[in-house]
């Protein structure tokens, strides 16, 4: 198997990465989002996909310094501008106390140093009734909260382990049901278990084995069908096991759907028209472009400095 070149791993991120810092702006909820309230959640969605993504490239370290000037600003502008210091997630959590969004949204910019007391506050009231544990939740996301809480520092409202037994990944079911939402279901799976990358021992030895198993036919298909947003995913799923099984060409094809200006297309070409419309269907696969560049280039040269 040949591994893709730091060079071109590193140049995904770096292109995806301006086009993001070139559109930080229509990541802003609108006057209309704010008044009516309508959305607001699924506008928020993209602003913590952004915050964790740029967690991700600080805490890898690979970005040269043009990149890490370009994500100090998207997450200074994520939490003093979109966010408002804080003030809209804590007005989400008193809206919806039981939301775990703001949660969610939180934990990554309260690993970089930023506070809300507030809004801490309305968590831990959230947190100390029965309901909270009550939620019903898919077991992919109950994982997700898991995460947050621990990122935060909080006691867990739940077993990792169960949670993890609960999700289609966990049973390790026939590899050839992979419909899309499931192939979403794996990559989050993982994404969740091991803090976005952070800790790949996580991944239980045999749901490893698993993935190290069927990930390169997996990524074949969707390949084959140009899905770049999931291709993406899975990329990262493959820098998160004990050791790579995809080999360069699947980065090579991956990064060729790339437009020059940085912006990953979700499926096929890139979309034309309004460019309001565009950065709504690509923001998520170029968030997920860089997450991966991030995530296989520090894995790659970690693999250089051990050899």
């Amino acid at each position: 198997m040949t591994a893709a070149s730091p060079a071109l791993l590193h140049r995904v991120g770096d292109r995806a990465l301006a086009w993001l810092d070139a559109n930080r702006e229509r990541f802003r909820l609108t006057d209309e989002d704010l008044a009516s309230g309508r959305g607001i959640v699924e506008r928020l969605k993209p602003v913590g996909e952004l915050a964790i993504n740029m967690r991700v490239l600080a805490r890898e370290g690979v970005a040269g310094s043009r990149q890490h000037d370009s994500s100090v600003r998207l997450l200074d502008h994520a939490w003093r501008d979109l966010l408002d210091g804080g003030n809209l997630l804590a007005e989400l959590q008193r809206q919806e106390p039981l939301s775990p969004v703001p949660l969610e949204i939180y934990a990554s910019l309260h690993e970089l140093g930023h506070r809300h007391p507030e809004l801490e506050r309305a968590i831990d009231l959230a947190r100390s009734t029965a309901s909270w544990r009550a939620l019903e939740m898919m077991p992919t996301r109950r994982l997700g909260l898991l995460n947050a809480e621990r990122k935060i520092g909080l006691a867990p409202s739940g077993d990792v382990e169960q949670a993890l037994a609960a999700t289609w990944l966990g049973r390790m079911p026939e590899p050839w049901t992979v419909q899309l939402h499931i192939a979403y279901d794996i990559t989050h799976t993982v994404f969740h278990l091991t803090d976005w990358g952070a800790a790949p021992e996580r991944v239980p030895q045999e749901i490893a084995d698993y993935l190290a198993l069927y990930l390169p036919a997996w990524t074949a298909d969707w390949a084959e069908l140009e899905h770049w947003d999931l291709l993406g995913e899975l990329l990262v799923v493959d820098a998160c096991l004990p050791g790579p099984v995809l080999d360069a060409g699947m980065w090579e094809r991956y990064a060729a759907a790339q437009a020059p200006d940085g912006a990953m297309p979700v499926r096929g070409a890139m979309p034309a028209g309004d460019p309001d419309e565009v950065f709504d269907q690509v923001h998520h696969p170029t968030l997920v472009a860089a997450f991966a560049s991030a995530m296989a280039t520090s894995r790659a040269l970690s693999s250089d400095v051990a050899a």
